[in-house]
């Protein structure tokens, strides 16, 4: 199968970086092929919580990224959106004999996905992984899933409230065991040729944006320029030198760029 990143004029360079947040194993997962690049984010759950599943989230998210490579590489037909919801399809049949499905602790991860092809970028985006777009004219475009950060009362979150809410109308949406899920995400479409970078990120990353001062723009140039390991080192710095208030004092930080040129 022909694709638009094999054919295309403006040949492209992908970079990426992941490192486990200290202590733990990495939940992160990056796959990419010449015209596809997705990055997932295992949610861990917090302790003592039952997830109704016999198998811990890096089993997901290893199972998730197997289902997406196959109809990404050999350029199945069908929307980003039909190839998620394909993929947890197939995880969830992986697990249906085992396991509670109707938990809604089950083990789930965050997507980001961009796909080139026919002149254009496609991105998808479910939970709170985002991609950043800068195109030709300097311009940066934010693709996010921002709902996680509307629930009632604002964030932190007690877990009951996070259940309650997770794949629900209303609430919030993750890869895990319902294929709806998919048809929730965040979809973006652009030009191939006004688009010079793309980056997707984990939340371990956009940090930096979020809690340390940041702008998009910032991150997205010191991606293109420094790369990916320097940027997941200051948010190491950033992380030691000012902990936050509340949440994860440290997480696992994957980015994965593309740019053109």
């Amino acid at each position: 199968m022909a694709t638009s990143v094999q054919t295309a004029v403006r040949p492209s360079r992908l970079t990426y970086a992941t490192q486990a947040a200290p202590g733990l194993v990495n939940e992160d997962y990056v796959l990419a092929g010449p015209d596809w690049a997705v990055v997932l984010d295992g949610a861990t759950a917090p302790a003592g919580v039952d997830s109704g599943c016999v198998h811990d989230v890096p089993w997901l998210v290893h199972r998730l990224a197997g289902a997406l490579a196959g109809p990404l590489a050999t350029g199945a037909a069908g929307s980003l959106q039909d190839v998620l919801a394909a993929a947890i399809e197939t995880v969830r049949t992986a697990h249906a004999g085992t396991c509670d499905l109707a938990n809604p602790d089950s083990p789930s991860s965050t997507v980001a996905m961009a796909r080139w092809g026919e002149g254009r970028l496609e991105c998808l985006v479910l939970a709170d992984s985002p991609v950043l777009v800068r195109r030709t004219d300097g311009s940066v475009d934010l693709v996010e899933d921002d709902r996680l950060l509307h629930l009632p009362g604002g964030p932190p979150y007690t877990c009951e409230l996070v259940r309650s809410h997770r794949n629900r109308p209303g609430g919030f949406w993750v890869a895990s065991t319902s294929r709806a899920a998919a048809y929730e995400a965040v979809t973006a479409t652009f030009s191939e040729e006004e688009v010079d970078t793309v980056a997707l990120l984990t939340d371990g990353v956009t940090r930096l944006v979020e809690r340390y001062g940041h702008t998009w723009r910032d991150l997205l140039e010191d991606l293109r320029t420094h790369g990916p390991e320097h940027v997941i080192g200051a948010v190491r710095d950033a992380e030691r030198a000012a902990p936050a208030a509340h949440g994860k004092p440290h997480d696992d930080a994957t980015a994965l760029v593309v740019a053109h040129g």
